[in-house]
Order: C-alpha cells, then structure tokens, then sequence
C-alpha cells in the first residue's frame, strides 16, 4: 500500500473525507479522485453544475512596472491584448520550443494573475526566477480554488452570493467579489467559474454550495469532462519536448508584432505552417479502451495516443493522439496486442452539452 503521509492536504481535504471522497496522490496532493459515481459527476457537469477542489493549482501574482515585459517574453501568447479583468490561455516555452507548462494570464488593475498546473510549480518558479527582470517581482499566493462548472453554474452562483458575478462577465474575464477573484474559465467544455478565494473561506463556500444541490466532482470526471472538450492535460498530450504546433494549441501562439522575442520563438517559426503532425481526436469504432501510450497505424503513417478515456457523452472511447499531420479517416489503435478499429475527428468532441462529432 502507498504511503500518502508526505503529500499535501488542500483546505477542503476534511470536506473531502466527510463526503467520502476516494483520496489519491495527484502531483503531491491528496485530492478525491471520485466520492461514488464518477460517470454521476460527469453529466451532473454536463446537465446541471458540479464542483471540483483545484486548491492544489499554483497562483503566482506579477507585480511592477516590468511586469508586461517580463510575460511577453515568457509567454507565447501576448499579454498585451489583455483588457483590464481579462484573462488568456497561453504556453510557457523553453529554448527549443517545448512547453514548460500551460497556463492562464488575468489581467488585474494593479498585477498580473497567473495559474499554472500543480506538476510544474517548482519548475514554473525557478524559469521565473531565471528571467526576471528589475523593476518587477512575482510571488506565490496561498489561496484556495474552488471550480464551479455545468450550464447552471452561473445561476447557481449568483443566486447564493447575490452580486458576485455580473450577468456582463464574458468568458475569460474575472470580477472581483470582496476578497474572492472569479474568473470566468474552467476545464470542462462547459460554462462556468473558478473562484479563487481565502483559504478560511474555503469550506464554508463549499458547504453553502454543497447544501444547494452542487454535485462535488474529483479528478475522474475532471479528466473524462476535459477529454471530451479536447482540453490538453499537461505531461501527457504537452510537455518539454514537444511543439506547441504539434500539441493542438498552435492557436496560442502570437506571432504579431514580429518583433517580439517570446523565449522559443526562433525554435517553432520554422515549423510555422509545416510542422509534420498534429494532435487530433480518435472515436474508437471496436470494443475496447484507448489509453495514454497506445500505438495508432494511420494511412499516413504511425502515431500514439497522448490521452485516452471512456466518454460517459458519447458512451465510447475517445482519444486525442498525436499523428502524421496528413492523417485522416480511418485508423487502428493496439489494444493489447491486437489492432482494433478507430477513427481521426477534430476535438472537441462535446462542448456546451451538445455533442460535436458523428456518435455511430
């Protein structure tokens, strides 16, 4: 038996315990993987509102007047499109144009907000620490997390705390409600809010919303609901070696003004256009699972799934797999030794509830 007596506890850890929460080690803490039904909390997100715990994300605010500087060079994507209050999804690059860490950027009156995976935080700290710059300082923020997520998200929360999130919030924006900053983001394919609050808030937050009906959600549902809405999950489908390009999030990348030097920039330009595979989505046809490591034959050539899961929308197996750029239609996966019947469609598979891709 695993010995889980190092790894970190998130302020809602006794929440989890009373709610019988399935506990794991997940990047060093102890998070609930499901509290019963995970396919239950699945469409619960899908269909009304859940919640999940992401109190074990890594909050670093960037301060002073070399702030924007610093992010645009560390950030692919460019801060300086921001708003005030508006957020975006960008990659950390290294030298040779892998990613670091994927992450989201607010914009706030007085900072810069950045929230960055659990797996990458001492990494993500010490390529801060590298790159910083004089008139500018950036320092950990011991908050809690709270992400509330399903069409009735939004409702949900304004009808418990009256005036907290504006009927104007547009997606990938924040608002601030006292001492908590909502943002409208999430990791699921649905509409909804991150709250980011102080940890002796937390548990009361999580009990108001559990005692309104909110389904709480673990990391199951998190992975099948982020699956289905062709999110990237960081260390499987991005890493270090890998292209922004080739991990289906090319998207990210602001190429304009040309002057800007973003760390890895010179190393993916030339695959601007022509990088030789791409990170697509599979439907598996055969009985079966597909899962992360799995070997797929296509008519362009060989690839391997990066991320895979049975989907509780589809009522299948569903991938993302990185494959010859060219590949399309009909593929194989192995399956413990034998090869069986799948087929390459573009993610996302479900968003907003309605399914995106042929189910047959």
């Amino acid at each position: 038996m695993a010995d889980h007596s190092s790894a970190l506890k998130t302020p809602l850890f006794d929440e989890h315990v009373a709610a019988a929460g399935k506990l794991v080690d997940f990047a060093g803490w102890m998070l609930p993987v499901n509290y019963g039904s995970q396919i239950e909390e699945h469409q619960s997100v899908r269909t009304a509102v859940g919640m999940f715990d992401v109190s074990h994300m890594t909050i670093i605010d960037v301060h002073g007047g070399d702030a924007e500087a610093f992010l645009r060079r560390l950030v692919a994507n460019d801060v300086a499109k921001l708003q005030e209050w508006g957020a975006l999804y960008g990659a950390l690059l290294n030298e040779t144009g892998g990613v670091i860490d994927d992450l989201i950027v607010y914009f706030l009156p007085d900072r810069y907000r950045c929230v960055v995976n659990a797996s990458t935080r001492q990494k993500v700290l010490s390529w801060f620490s590298k790159h910083s710059l004089p008139a500018m300082s950036f320092a950990e923020q011991d908050q809690a997390m709270i992400a509330v997520q399903g069409p009735q998200a939004l409702a949900t929360v304004q009808e418990l705390w009256p005036g907290c999130v504006p009927d104007s919030l547009n997606p990938f924006s924040a608002c601030r409600f006292g001492d908590w900053l909502i943002g409208r983001t999430g990791y699921t394919g649905e509409d909804g809010v991150e709250i980011m609050l102080p940890v002796n808030d937390a548990a009361a937050v999580w009990q108001t919303l559990r005692a309104a009906g909110v389904q709480p959600c673990g990391l199951g549902a998190r992975d099948t609901l982020r699956l289905e809405a062709g999110l990237n999950l960081y260390g499987q489908d991005l890493d270090e070696n890998t292209s922004p390009l080739a991990s289906n999030i090319g998207w990210t990348v602001a190429w304009q003004p040309p002057e800007r030097a973003f760390i890895g920039r010179q190393a993916i330009e030339p695959q601007r256009g022509n990088c030789p595979t791409k990170l697509t989505g599979l439907v598996m046809r055969d009985k079966g699972i597909l899962r992360h490591g799995q070997d797929v034959t296509t008519s362009a050539g060989d690839g391997i799934i990066t991320s895979g899961t049975y989907s509780p929308t589809l009522e299948c197996s569903i991938a993302l797999a990185r494959v010859p750029k060219e590949a399309t239609g009909p593929c194989q996966v192995e399956i413990r030794g034998k090869l069986k019947a799948a087929r390459i469609v573009n993610p996302p598979f479900v968003r907003n509830g309605k399914v995106l891709v042929d189910e047959a």
